[in-house]
């Protein structure tokens, strides 16, 4: 829906915008963190089956298909 911003996500951006660059910074890598541990839990649930060895080795393979390599 393009239009005005929902509340959660003006309060969301005010708050950011209160924030020092370093805590803001911080916040990104608490996220970055999240989205990897949620990525890892679902991966292992698909394939519980897995060695430690092989699901490694799926979960890099996976991430690497992933990455950004527009820099």
């Amino acid at each position: 829906m393009i239009g005005k911003p929902r509340p959660s996500h003006r309060t969301y951006v005010q708050i950011l915008r209160r924030m020092t660059p370093e805590q803001r910074l911080r916040k990104a890598f608490d996220l970055s963190e999240f989205a990897k541990a949620l990525f890892l839990r679902d991966l292992r649930t698909r394939f519980p089956e897995l060695s430690d060895d092989e699901f490694d080795r799926l979960a890099r393979k996976r991430l690497d298909n992933c990455h950004n390599r527009d820099y």
